[in-house]
């Protein structure tokens, strides 16, 4: 097991210790049974001793009693160890995805990562009890009862070393070829829970444009993929345990050849016979299942290289040495700014942006689909770090702040809104958790949201789906509005999160805005010239450049964009 993961074992070192303690009494105490099987059937049921054979008998039944109370404490230990460690694993990697920045999770996919927490951990989690048990107890039942072989016959017990190389050659050759399979299979789970999960996100999409036989045949690809590696790998692991039985019965037939040959020469008792053949058993069955182990150790080993990557991935986005605790106010600048979702100079999607925007100012964004108006906004609570030059809030680059106090004093509510599954109130109190019910009534009542609330049978106790799929469009954004409201951050950045409401409810919302949060800088991006032509400053966006920037009036006197979009909105394109 790899030693970087046993990090994780945490409290669980203990079960982890001693479970291989029962394991070794345990295989000692099996071992043993044989050794005094040779007394019990030479000097008391071939000479009729009675009393002999009760004594042995009787310390035989406590030998397996012993054995089997071991045998259950040490199933016990690493059950819990294992379980344990799988637990600590899954909770260090989701501990570790909350602190990737969108581009660590970009890098891995959302499918990816969600097969790395489930199939990967879990594999990890069977191979490390299947090692506690089986892979200290197999070489250490091998080498005890290799030694008592020996003291019981040397001649045979040479038949049963010659047999291990046969077996390591077989052994290896199957997991060295099985290995590439198991790695192949595990990417291609990747893909299988990307189609599903894409699916059941949108479902709604799927029935309304009737592809569901399309969607069939996309999983039933993917499905088949798999289905082909694991038959493949499968099919090369397969080999193992005929392989193994092969050389077992056959070590077991020669002993048995050669002993008779030695009982009758007068070399060799019957019960030394007997308990040559049970060491046997216990040396090859040792061997084969050793053999098993390598094969889950095998497919574990992917496993333990794909949660390696996201453990050892370090985020694009970490705090400074000595980072600044305090945003002063909700100033924003952008000096000569460029990014790229490369992290390099090439392809650069902004390009020489340069905005100051006062604190307290309302700010609209306009410009076409994938004028980079998003990823402008994305920059300030550092979800993204500027390829180029700076960006500062309240006179500070945002490099220098603590990634939580920046975060804190900036809410957004994204193009892609979310609900968590749970209760309208619970969902809400992300933008304060100690937010009162009258604070969540107001909130609800500026972003509009308390009008469709007091007409559901629970009210702000009705339970939300995940995702929010029992609720509107508008409704959804209303409710993520009054999240952001919750938090009365210095900043607030709604993109086009108005788009699914109507024109009056929209203008209630900003009014809302004006008596609430003041002194709050709001960035506001929209396909709708209504719905920033109030602003203090309008910004237009193309291509990733700003275009244009200024009042409405202004831009309609010096902005060819900004009056194309104007006139195609209010007056059918005619000026």
């Amino acid at each position: 097991m790899d030693k970087q993961l046993l990090r994780y074992l945490g409290k669980f070192k203990k079960d982890t210790f001693l479970t291989p303690v029962f394991v070794f009494v345990e295989a000692l105490l099996e071992v043993m049974i044989p050794f005094f099987m040779t007394s019990l059937i030479d000097n008391g049921i071939e000479k009729g001793d009675v009393g002999h054979t009760t004594r042995l008998g009787l310390l035989l039944l406590v030998f397996a009693l012993a054995s089997l109370v071991m045998g259950i404490f040490s199933a016990r230990y690493s059950s819990r160890a294992s379980a344990g460690y799988a637990h600590n694993l899954r909770q260090a990697l989701f501990h570790k995805v909350q602190e990737f920045s969108f581009a660590n999770i970009d890098k891995f996919s959302t499918a990816s990562i969600v097969t790395r927490i489930t199939t990967d951990v879990s594999n990890i989690q069977m191979s490390f009890m299947m090692t506690l048990r089986i892979a200290l107890r197999s070489p250490f039942m091998m080498l005890t009862s290799l030694f008592f072989a020996f003291r019981t016959n040397a001649k045979l017990a040479w038949i049963y070393v010659a047999a291990i190389p046969v077996l390591a050659f077989v052994l290896i050759y199957i997991t060295t070829h099985a290995h590439p399979f198991f790695r192949k299979v595990f990417q291609t789970y990747d893909k299988l829970n990307n189609v599903v999960q894409e699916n059941l996100h949108g479902i709604r999409v799927v029935k309304s444009f009737v592809r569901k036989d399309h969607e069939i045949e996309k999983f039933h690809n993917v499905s088949e993929e798999v289905y082909t590696l694991f038959k493949k790998a499968e099919k090369m692991t397969s080999y193992n345990m005929p392989a193994m039985q092969l050389i077992i019965y056959t070590c077991i037939l020669l002993a048995a050849w050669f002993g008779s040959r030695l009982i009758t020469a007068g070399n060799m008792t019957t019960g030394e016979l007997y308990t040559s053949i049970a060491y046997a058993n216990m040396i090859l069955s040792g061997l084969m299942m050793l053999s098993m182990i390598f094969v889950m150790i095998t497919m574990s080993q992917t496993s333990i290289q794909r949660v390696k990557e996201i453990l050892n991935e370090e985020s694009t986005i970490r705090n400074p040495e000595n980072p600044v605790t305090e945003v002063k106010d909700g100033s924003i600048t952008f000096e000569n700014v460029g990014f790229s979702y490369y992290g390099t100079d090439e392809k650069l999607c902004l390009k020489d942006v340069n905005i100051d925007i006062k604190s307290g100012q309302t700010i609209g964004i306009i410009g076409g689909t994938g004028s980079s108006k998003s990823t402008l906004v994305q920059l300030i609570p550092r979800l993204y770090d500027a390829t180029k030059g700076s960006v500062k809030v309240g006179g500070v680059d945002v490099r220098d702040y603590d990634i939580e106090t920046l975060r804190e004093s900036v809410a957004m509510v994204l193009q892609k809104n979310e609900l968590f599954s749970g209760t309208i109130k619970t969902n809400l109190r992300w933008g304060n958790k100690n937010a009162t019910d009258e604070e969540l009534i107001e909130a609800c009542k500026l972003a509009c949201a308390d009008e469709f609330i007091s007409q559901m049978p629970d009210g702000y106790d009705t339970r939300i789906e995940r995702g929010g799929t029992n609720v509107s469009g508008g409704q959804k954004q209303r409710l993520c509005i009054a999240r952001a409201l919750l938090k009365k951050p210095k900043i607030l950045i709604l993109d086009d999160s108005t788009s699914a409401v109507d024109v009056a409810t929209e203008s209630s919302i900003r009014a809302g805005f004006r008596s609430y949060i003041p002194e709050t800088t709001k960035l506001i991006i929209a396909q709708r010239i209504s719905s920033v032509q109030d602003a203090d400053m309008i910004i237009v966006m193309d291509n990733g450049l700003v275009n244009g920037i200024g009042t409405h009036d202004e831009l309609m006197a010096s902005n060819e964009i900004y009056k194309e979009v104007y006139y195609s909105q209010q007056k059918g394109g005619k000026e």
